[in-house]
């Protein structure tokens, strides 16, 4: 699958939407993926996996690494988790917040010494992926690389220090919240999970 028909798939979805949103990270943007619009189609996750899926295995061969189970940060990255796991045959599981950090629960456990792919929905700067990788060592487990449908992370930031996988780059402007431009400031700030009734999907 090239980027143009991964970019039709998220467009088919109504997943790219257009407004003034305030995202997981803190930064502003007038863009916001609605990955969970994608996922709605089992179908349509199945075909965005399988093609993320064989390149997490071309990268395997490549590297010389291996995986032996997902963790995906929750909430965004539980769904294409679990697809992962299913096409790449590994068990998948998620962390989720305890307390401000990430910390697995429901009888979830590592073992010393496991290979973890950690799997996201988006990558915007890396903040979610890093702390899931404090989790997981935590448990004596090794994370070895991340692996996401979208990345979306400025080309100056290096807040991810494992290799990232993932089906796309997109290069979408995201300010802090003193450097919001004019046009952006004309319009109501939004988080990711509020009604996007207001928003235009495109």
């Amino acid at each position: 699958m090239e980027k143009e028909q991964v970019l039709q798939e998220f467009k088919d979805a109504g997943a790219i939407l257009t407004g003034h949103f305030i995202l997981s990270s803190g930064l502003h943007s007038s863009t916001y993926l609605q990955c969970a619009r994608v996922l709605l189609d089992a179908k349509r996750a199945e075909r965005l996996c399988k093609t993320l899926a064989d390149k997490v295995r071309n990268w395997v061969k490549t590297s010389g690494q291996v995986i032996d189970v997902i963790v995906a940060p929750a909430m965004g990255g539980v769904v294409v988790g679990y697809e992962m796991g299913r096409q790449l045959d590994v068990l998948s599981m998620f962390c989720e917040r305890v307390d401000g950090s990430f910390a697995l629960r429901r009888g979830f456990m590592l073992e010393p010494g496991q290979k973890v792919l950690i799997v996201e929905d988006v990558v915007t700067t890396g903040k979610s992926s890093m702390e899931a990788v404090t989790c997981i060592k935590e448990h004596g487990a090794i994370p070895v690389a991340v692996a996401s449908l979208i990345d979306r992370r400025s080309q100056n930031d290096v807040s991810l220090t494992l290799p990232l996988i993932s089906l796309m780059s997109l290069d979408i402007p995201t300010f802090s919240a003193e450097n919001v431009p004019d046009n952006l400031k004309s319009t109501p700030a939004i988080k990711p999970g509020s009604r996007f009734l207001s928003q235009k999907a495109i």
